[in-house]
């Protein structure tokens, strides 16, 4: 067997040309499944949400969700679809566990939404991905593999399936192939599915939320040396964080380039990303739209969205993402290049939600921008997912303002919110932060700093004010960051220069 070349990303990136594309799966959030009227909530108990018809029992017919249909038409004009006048659902077969009927309802070749784009974003500069298509179809039921070390079917004892989720509303949105990002594709990648993400919240169709599966990405990579026709693609899976739709180009790529370089052949198939290595594996060899044998699906009368029924949704969709961006700049006083930063972060949507909460744009962007992204960054997750709302941030920063904490003290307290300690009041009362600024409180910690500094304090006799400095380090140590510096500051200077 040939040794493969392991190249860096750096080195890949100059010898061969990424394509990328991206086919993001969207469960709406309607209150009843695609074709039947079964509920949709999600963590149910397991198979409780289920009927005949989406367990496929014989005679059983499905029936359109009109509000499913609505919010497909609604996604595609957000993104720059034409919506097509006439359009029928199909019959896709494939056997897996997961679909009880052993095809899953979906749309082939007449989707309801074309030919569109959505702008984002990358380092500041502008880039255009072209949407192939929007369809709609059902989702699948998922299948738990137990008794095993890594979740998957290799070396699990058993499997279970949930057909709770079999049969909701599922929206599909698939790119274009995307060239000519070079070594910032990865980087254009995830900087696409925030961009989408945010549009389809703004909708109001889904919760988008990535960590419970109603937002699912997969991931198509592809590389070329420069001029020469595209390379053989591979599918990366139901990537399921941002950061992993990132790390999953840039690991293909790197995989990818080592395996040309070696004089080796790219295979296409699916692969599964892992969270823990970044690196991803071999799942299957891609189907193609033949093994899926399409056919109408006979049980359902084709679609035709009237034109006034599609300009009547056009007139109801919402300030878009980028254009409240650019409001919300304005609003904010944000530069470019700060506003830029909040949305590398992804923390748009959080600083605007602190600043509804009562916190000053400035004050938000601290807290999100610095200690909040630190501790992202350790943890390697989103900023979101820190279990810290916008309203305790806003909560916190009312503490600081008022003067019953210092920055210092509400390090610590978002410290213990992160970990579940509760609000910021709360623990400010349970561990005893709340800064003192009684002068009779402080007055013997002032004497015991300068008594223990005596030449500082001699300076500070002479007329060198700006030497106070040590001493308020002194008393701030002494009493565990609960001071309240400006006070202290005043008894020192009184008690020396008086």
């Amino acid at each position: 067997m040939s040794t493969v070349t392991q190249l860096s990303y750096e080195e890949a990136v100059a010898r061969f040309e990424p394509v990328i594309g991206l086919e993001t799966h969207v469960e709406l959030g309607t209150n009843t499944k695609m074709f039947c009227g079964c509920p949709t909530a999600f963590g149910a108990e397991p198979n409780t949400q289920v009927c005949p018809v989406c367990l496929g029992l014989p005679g059983a017919l499905p029936v359109a969700n009109r509000a499913a249909i609505e919010a497909t038409i609604r996604i595609g004009l957000a993104l720059n679809c034409s919506i097509a006048p006439w359009g029928r659902f199909a019959r896709k077969n494939y056997f897996y566990p997961d679909m009880p009927k052993n095809f899953q309802i979906s749309q082939y070749d007449e989707p309801l939404c074309i030919d569109g784009y959505l702008d984002i974003d990358v380092e500041g500069s502008p880039v255009r991905i072209g949407i192939e298509r929007v369809h709609l179809e059902e989702d699948t039921g998922k299948t738990l593999h137990v008794g095993g070390a890594t979740g998957r079917i290799h070396g699990a004892t058993e499997s279970l399936v949930d057909y709770n989720r079999a049969g909701i509303p599922l929206v599909e949105i698939v790119t274009k192939p995307v060239p000519g990002t070079g070594a910032r594709a990865p980087e254009v990648a995830r900087a696409y599915v925030t961009e989408l993400r945010d549009v389809i919240r703004s909708l109001g169709v889904s919760d988008v939320r990535m960590e419970q599966g109603s937002l699912r990405c997969d991931v198509n990579t592809s590389l070329n040396r420069p001029g020469a026709d595209w390379g053989t693609r591979t599918e990366t899976k139901n990537v399921n964080s941002l950061r992993s739709v990132e790390r999953a180009v840039r690991s293909e790529i790197i995989r990818q380039s080592g395996v040309l370089e070696s004089g080796g052949t790219i295979t296409q198939e699916t692969r599964h990303f892992h969270e823990d290595t970044g690196e991803t594996t071999s799942g299957r060899s891609k189907e193609t739209a033949t093994d899926y044998r399409y056919f109408p699906e006979p049980d359902l009368v084709p679609l035709a969205p009237s034109a006034e029924w599609v300009e009547s949704l056009r007139s109801e969709l919402p300030e878009l993402p980028r254009v409240r961006r650019a409001r919300q700049q304005a609003e904010w006083g944000f530069s470019d290049l700060d506003m830029q930063s909040v949305v590398n972060a992804g923390a748009v949507e959080l600083i605007s939600a602190t600043v509804t909460a009562g916190a000053t744009p400035a004050a938000a962007r601290k807290w999100w921008l610095g200690e909040l992204a630190r501790k992202a960054n350790e943890t390697e997750t989103e900023l979101e997912s820190l279990g810290v709302t916008p309203a305790a941030v806003a909560e916190l920063q009312g503490l600081v303002d008022s003067g019953k904490i210092n920055d210092k003290l509400a390090r610590q307290v978002l410290e213990a919110v992160i970990a579940g300690e509760g609000t910021p009041t709360e623990i400010v009362a349970a561990r005893g932060l709340e800064v003192v600024s009684d002068e009779g409180a402080l007055t013997a910690a002032v004497d015991e700093a300068i008594a223990a500094n005596p030449d500082i304090a001699a300076k500070v006799r002479d007329g060198k004010v700006a030497a106070a400095g040590a001493l308020v380090g002194a008393v701030m140590k002494s009493t565990g960051g609960k001071a309240d510096a400006k006070t202290v500051r005043e008894l020192i200077i009184a008690r020396l220069t008086s």
